[in-house]
């Protein structure tokens, strides 16, 4: 595509266990059909990294410190991994928390990650940088959002939902708009599972976002979903739909066999909400 704007984005929140790790491997996948593709695991726990069976990469002595750190004394090419799955991945590493200790004390330790490794490859190495983030606020984290300033959040049914979103804007997205633009792009319902027509977690999960103008407007097109249609899905008028990126066994089974989506199970019928989602990151935000 010669009209690409690069783009580096995040999969952000501030809760554990919402499929965050999934989702940005399965967006990096969808835009590596496509593009040069630079997937950083921020997550000490290396959840994506181990899920793209990168387990020695996890261990090596040379990782992100290298290239974030006051004695830099690696590249990118030391470090970043080539895949099968088409996208390069800058692993995590069991020594990713001590990292985040000294990046505390650095001079813009917020903004290395920016600095070092995001704004010298995209536009010219790679058009998009997908980085999955902590589940938790800290300097890894804070790296994460001043290198992307572009967001994708996902969310799963619960009483925490709103929560966990509301915690995140106010702890993260909002001091940082003080110093620069940051932009949610998308807002992805996740791990979805009942039905809509009655007053399940699914349903009030959707019902809250779609009702929120400001959130609505960050939902895509397979989670949007009109007061007039959940009217008419209420009354039988029209089967209830299956919105939002379904729970599926093929997610965590294609992790197990170390793939995304995508090579696992190519007629997967998540696959074309995962191909909106990586249409909003090129675009740059939701279409209706």
């Amino acid at each position: 595509m010669s009209d690409v704007e690069p783009r580096a984005v995040s999969s952000v929140i501030l809760k554990g266990g919402v499929g965050k790790s999934t989702i940005s491997i399965n967006l990096a996948r969808q835009l590596a059909t496509r593009h040069d593709v630079l997937f950083v695991d921020l997550d000490p726990n290396g959840h994506a990294t181990m899920g793209l069976g990168l387990d020695e990469a996890y261990e090596r002595d040379v990782n992100l410190g290298n290239l974030v750190l006051d004695d830099r004394d690696a590249t990118l090419d030391d470090v970043v991994v080539e895949t099968d799955a088409e996208f390069d991945v800058l692993p995590s590493s069991n020594t990713l928390e001590q990292v985040e200790k000294e990046l505390t004390g650095a001079i813009q330790g917020s903004s290395r990650l920016h600095k070092h490794v995001v704004e010298p490859v995209l536009g010219d190495r790679y058009q998009y940088v997908v980085i999955d983030q902590p589940a938790y606020p800290g300097m890894l984290n804070n790296n994460g959002l001043v290198a992307s300033r572009n967001l994708i959040v996902p969310m799963t049914p619960g009483s925490e939902a709103i929560g966990g979103f509301r915690r995140t804007v106010d702890r993260l997205v909002s001091p940082l708009r003080e110093y620069m633009d940051v932009d949610i792009l998308a807002i992805v319902p996740n791990r979805l599972q009942d039905r809509i027509d009655q007053q399940t977690e699914d349903r009030k999960l959707l019902e809250n976002l779609n009702t929120q103008e400001h959130l609505a407007e960050r939902l895509p097109n397979f989670a949007h979903i009109t007061p007039e249609e959940f009217e008419r899905i209420d009354s039988g008028e029209i089967d209830p739909p299956r919105p939002g990126i379904r729970e599926r066994k093929a997610f965590t089974q294609a992790l197990g066999e170390n793939v995304p989506l995508l090579d696992y199970d190519p007629e997967n019928d998540q696959l074309e909400h995962l191909e909106e989602l990586a249409t909003i990151v090129e675009r740059g935000g939701v279409s209706r």
